[in-house]
């Protein structure tokens, strides 16, 4: 049995199976809604139920109180439908709805590890499917271990010229399911699964500002976004920030700034938050928030794209100063690694553990 969603004010109907969720049903068919941790936590997926009948599974209060519940807001990443209904979409992307890819199910294998600094590794894996994963720059993917029954979403680091090969970012956290398993067990020639692609802080087009800005694991989606302009000879201007902790946490930067030198109007500025006493560093210093307020213009050009990827605190901290600086707040696209939570499901957490 099937049931009919209308989704206002966009007038999409699509067909959501009995037991789906109506955001699962909406990637299956390549409706991009806006969404975040998929799992009840993020409030990213917040609408209102207009008419029709539903059960609402498991979720943080956090994400959607009570007496939001009570005045018929709910998440549709937790939404089961029982008749046909209509809901109210608060937050939409119409760009994004018109261009949006179908998720998917991919086999894949392992191909190799690489150690980055003594937390990041860089994950490599080849899907099996020769036409691979359709994508935009800085969207990611489940990834699932079948073998130890595990799965987290992980930025893809490459751009969508390959597509068959892919690469991520993955930050290592002691007791981290998946990084540890990644650190210490994982190896070239082990099955992978490959679900995908969601999210929608992906590039847009357009000739005006882009920043780039995030920090740990964030790099990857970011880094996607930056060479996919670079192989498509966009000469646009871009800021590009990112934020670590000592100067053993960083890599990619010499990568970065010789890349850079084929743009007309570039600048990466790498910052340390916390420089061990008596340790040399001629660059930034500061919270990578604070870094951007200094350096970033105030622009008056709306549409600047912005992009942000990293843990919330993060985004928080951000996202503010870069409408102070003028920006619009429609053009700032921003992508939260949440850590897994022990209350809900362990899979399918937007998460870089």
């Amino acid at each position: 049995m099937a049931y009919t969603v209308r989704l206002e004010p966009v007038g999409i109907e699509m067909e959501v199976d009995e037991g789906e969720s109506v955001l699962k049903a909406a990637f299956r068919q390549g409706i991009m809604l806006m969404h975040g941790c998929k799992e009840g936590q993020c409030a990213s997926c917040k609408s209102i139920l207009l008419d029709g009948d539903i059960d609402l599974l498991q979720h943080s209060t956090f994400a959607l109180p009570d007496y939001e519940q009570e005045q018929n807001y709910i998440l549709l990443c937790r939404t089961i439908p029982y008749s046909d209904v209509s809901i109210e979409l608060l937050n939409y992307d119409e760009e994004i709805l018109k261009f949006a890819i179908p998720v998917k199910e991919y086999a894949a294998t392992v191909t190799g590890i690489e150690t980055l600094t003594h937390d990041m590794r860089l994950l490599r894996v080849h899907l099996t499917d020769p036409q691979g994963l359709r994508f935009f720059a800085g969207q990611y993917v489940d990834l699932s271990l079948p073998e130890f029954g595990v799965s987290r979403s992980y930025s893809m680091a490459n751009t969508p010229s390959s597509s068959q090969d892919l690469e991520f970012i993955i930050k290592v956290y002691p007791g981290g399911a998946f990084s540890q398993a990644l650190n210490e067990r994982i190896k070239p020639g082990d099955p992978i699964k490959v679900t995908g692609p969601y999210g929608i802080c992906c590039r847009r087009d357009n000739d005006s500002l882009v920043i780039l800005a995030g920090g740990g694991s964030g790099m990857a989606p970011l880094l996607s976004i930056f060479y996919d302009l670079l192989e498509n000879h966009i000469d646009r201007p871009v800021r590009f920030f990112y934020g670590a902790r000592t100067p053993d946490d960083l890599f990619y930067v010499d990568r970065i700034l010789e890349a850079g030198k084929t743009l007309r109007d570039f600048q990466f500025v790498p910052a340390l938050s916390h420089l061990p006493d008596g340790q040399l560093w001629d660059g930034d210093r500061g919270f990578i928030h604070e870094v951007v307020n200094r350096h970033l213009e105030r622009t008056q050009d709306a549409a600047a794209d912005a992009y942000v990827c990293g843990p919330p605190p993060l985004i928080d901290a951000i996202v503010p100063i870069l409408r102070m600086k003028g920006l619009d707040a429609d053009r700032i696209y921003f992508d939260k690694f949440y850590q897994a939570s022990p209350l809900l499901s362990p899979i399918n957490q937007r998460s870089d553990q």
